[in-house]
């Protein structure tokens, strides 16, 4: 009797023993399943950070390209945007944001604004080196800024991620620099679409004749972006300069009707600029 006592109490324990084991690796799993289920969000909340620390460190380098004139605006006139290069004393636009003559007539200046909201920095800027071609201006500035990293990369592949910062309204409310992600959606020619023959001008006929490749993009710019660094949303290094916008009619109706397509200077042209300063 003692012994099938025996026996039953340990088979008894063996069952027991079992049922516990099943539960733990029951316990095991689910816990796998949920760790795993977990993964893509916490990577994607990850890459959120990164980006948004990536945004607050192109912003330091980017600024408004103005006009001072103290006998004509009471403030300086916001024209575009640029953003800070090399050793800090030196920045990049688009040429057609500082094509406009000064008048010798009046203390005309070009100035860069850095900073936020109504608390900026201005600093005054000289034209040194112009790239019509490619609609680039490199300005060298009276103090030191924060500058950014140029990328080293040729062209990109359409598909690629990208962001941009810049201004796309200009001062109205103060300088509140805004961001904009999109992607590369073609490398195409710089050359400007006509309807026909018509509307071709000897300009547009000699871009034709020697057209660069630049960047479309599936991306929502305005006329106050001009200038703006294009980067790459996960190193912030600048991959090209946000350039012209595709509207539907004028230029005054881009802000209700963008047609989200924009395009950009690769930041080869920009590496170009500054080695010919710099030789």
């Amino acid at each position: 009797m003692k012994n099938s006592s025996r026996k039953r109490c340990t088979v008894s324990n063996l069952l027991v023993l079992a049922r516990f084991l099943k539960m733990i690796d029951s316990l095991n799993k689910l816990m796998l399943v949920c760790t795993i289920s977990l993964l893509p969000i916490s990577t994607h909340l990850r890459a959120e950070q990164q980006f948004t620390d990536v945004v607050e460190s192109v912003t330091k380098s980017t600024v408004a390209i103005a006009l001072d004139a103290p006998f004509k605006h009471a403030s300086p006139r916001v024209l575009g945007t640029g953003f800070i290069v090399d050793d800090g004393s030196y920045a990049i636009t688009n040429y057609h944001v500082v094509s406009e003559t000064l008048d010798p007539k009046y203390v005309e200046n070009y100035v860069v604004l850095s900073g936020e909201g109504t608390v900026v920095k201005k600093v005054k800027a000289e034209i040194i080196k112009i790239d019509i071609k490619h609609d680039l201006a490199l300005l060298k500035l009276d103090s030191i800024l924060t500058p950014i990293t140029l990328s080293s990369k040729n062209m990109l592949r359409p598909g690629t991620d990208i962001a941009f910062t810049g201004f796309p309204i200009g001062a109205i409310l103060g300088i509140y620099p805004a961001t904009h992600r999109g992607y590369v959606s073609a490398i195409t020619p710089d050359a400007i679409p006509a309807m026909n023959s018509q509307q071709l001008n000897l300009k547009m006929m000699q871009r034709l004749d020697s057209v660069s490749l630049i960047y479309q993009l599936d991306a929502i710019a305005y006329p106050g972006n001009s200038g703006s660094p294009m980067y790459d949303p996960k190193s912030g290094e600048v991959i090209g300069v946000i350039n012209k916008v595709l509207v539907k009619d004028t230029k005054e109706s881009a802000l209700s009707s963008p047609t989200g397509i924009s395009y950009a200077i690769p930041v080869k042209y920009v590496h170009t600029l500054i080695s010919d300063v710099k030789r």
